[in-house]
């Protein structure tokens, strides 16, 4: 679940009208009729019944298919010790790893999440994941995230205690920004570091976005094809430019490394903010002079 696509449905139960800050034609989903105070519900695993188990199988081979070669070393450490074979996760045995490894759990909510809520779960190192699965005709597209992308794109980084600080510091951030009129920059810094996110590595790029592990056609996109641009990462720079939640990326940016994430969110978003707000905003796609691109 992504603060960006969450714009969508924000406020839907608090009485506040919906913020956009990508943009899409794509109606969203999530049953929220029985949810706690905090959004959260519980898993009734007995829900997903064997044609959903058998969709999810499918959905994890096929992608396990691609991301050798692909994702990156911190990824693949990770997901093939889930146990992601067998069919849809249960968040309580996941939760047993990942707490142990860094502290962080996985919640189950209905859907899209309110942005305070979304960033009140970050910062507690909670990650929420919505309890439904794509329906068949959604087999090879989907624009929400489901529990397959979330399970299966976010849940194994949450695993490398560098990037699980990243982002409970994104999610601390989120909070702050609310009062200072600038999530629409921090929806940007997500889609592009934590959904769409490339690293460059010893071996070349190599992706660590959800957004694209999760995905069977922008996987080959984003590394292999000539028409987006790879630039290298600059926190205002990705403040400043605008995507597309419905179609392949125009634009990548790359890291160095996640300690590069970290270092980035640590300071005071405060003054950035207003340097950002001081800048034209750019296009998807677009490229300044002097930028480092890669190939």
């Amino acid at each position: 679940i992504l603060c960006c696509r969450q714009c969508e449905r924000a406020g839907t139960r608090m009485g506040k009208a919906p913020a956009t800050y990508g943009a899409s034609t794509h109606g969203l989903r999530g049953d929220y009729s029985g949810m706690l105070a905090d959004y959260t519900v519980e898993q009734d695993y007995a829900s997903y019944d064997e044609a959903a188990q058998g969709r999810w199988r499918r959905l994890y081979a096929r992608q396990m298919k691609l991301v050798p070669g692909r994702a990156c070393p911190e990824f693949l450490r990770v997901i093939e010790t889930l146990d992601y074979e067998q069919g849809v996760p249960r968040f309580a045995e996941v939760n047993q790893r990942l707490s142990a490894a860094t502290g962080w759990q996985v919640v189950a909510v209905p859907g899209l999440l309110p942005e305070n809520v979304f960033f009140g779960h970050l910062a507690a190192r909670r990650f929420p994941v919505p309890v439904w699965l794509r329906e068949e005709s959604e087999f090879d597209y989907i624009v929400e995230p489901d529990i397959f992308h979330d399970f299966f794109g976010h849940v194994p980084l949450l695993f490398d205690p560098v990037f699980a600080d990243y982002m409970q510091a994104y999610g601390r951030g989120g909070l702050k920004a609310e009062g200072l009129h600038a999530l629409e920059y921090l929806a940007r810094l997500y889609w592009y570091t934590v959904e769409f996110g490339l690293i460059d590595t010893p071996q070349g790029l190599r992706i660590y976005g959800a957004g694209i592990l999760s995905s069977p056609s922008e996987i080959d996109h984003a590394l292999a094809s000539p028409e987006p641009r790879r630039i290298a990462f600059d926190l205002r720079r990705v403040m400043r430019t605008r995507y597309k939640i419905d179609s392949f990326q125009q634009s990548y940016f790359v890291i160095d490394d996640f300690g590069q994430l970290f270092r980035e969110t640590a300071p005071d978003f405060t003054p950035i903010y207003q340097q950002v707000a001081a800048q034209s905003t750019l296009a998807a796609g677009e490229v300044l002079p002097g930028e480092r691109l890669f190939g």
